[in-house]
């Protein structure tokens, strides 16, 4: 099994006041050149934007882009004429293919908005540009991974054009878990929410992460109750 280790820390930070981002990976103005990607996942960004701020209208082409609030609400607009509100509790998906502008505002004008959003690198370029939005909250269970995105359509939660899958794990403290690898040649980049969890003898805290590939299955334990996010993709993206 190889590992590579993230700590919360070592990410890249811009504060433009309006936004407070952290970057997992080299993103605008913070380059690492051992921080470009972790296989098909480009981008994870863990971004505060406060209240009836945001991103105007700007475009993407052949990206997978996953965003999830983890506090307040995110209003999307884009080219393909939706116009939603992203609710804490929910995913959204964009498959930007051929080309999509869209915006993001945070939708309160008193209430700052703190979301995850990832870049997946598509196995099909220029597809025909999608967006889809789902309530996860049925997809919950507490002490085992519940699937959020995977490559099939008629799979639980969204999907996207890539060998991919999320799952979340919503756990008590002091149980373990063991997650099997998607798919041969995937790997696994382990983003720790909330809490405390070890793989292997390396303690994980709130906002540290692990990749881990060349290996079929590991062990995560639960220290202190935690949420974590697992994102099991491609590596030979």
């Amino acid at each position: 099994m190889k590992i590579v280790l993230h700590t919360s820390d070592s990410r890249g930070h811009a504060n433009h006041g309006w936004l407070n981002a952290r970057h997992s990976f080299s993103f605008a103005g913070w380059f690492d050149p051992e921080r470009i990607q972790f296989g098909a996942l480009r981008v994870l960004n863990d971004d505060i934007i406060q209240g009836g701020m945001g991103f105007g209208t700007h475009p993407h082409d052949n990206m997978e882009i996953i965003t999830l609030p983890l506090k307040g609400d995110l209003e999307h607009k884009d080219s393909m004429g939706n116009s939603a509100v992203i609710r804490e509790g929910d995913i959204q998906v964009m498959s930007a293919g051929t080309g999509v502008y869209h915006s993001e505002y945070n939708k309160n004008p008193d209430k700052e908005i703190n979301l995850f959003q990832l870049w997946v690198l598509p196995n099909q370029r220029d597809v025909e540009p999608r967006y889809d939005q789902i309530p996860i909250r049925s997809l919950h269970q507490k002490n085992i991974f519940f699937q959020i995105l995977s490559p099939h359509q008629d799979g639980q939660g969204v999907w996207i054009h890539q060998n991919a899958w999320i799952h979340l794990l919503d756990a008590d403290a002091q149980t373990n878990h063991s997650y099997t690898i998607k798919s041969p040649g995937n790997g696994v980049y382990v983003m720790v929410i909330e809490g405390e969890i070890t793989i292997g003898d390396q303690v994980l805290k709130r906002r540290d992460a692990m990749g881990i590939w060349d290996t079929a299955v590991f062990d995560l334990n639960v220290l202190q109750g935690a949420q974590v996010m697992l994102v099991d993709v491609p590596m030979n993206a």
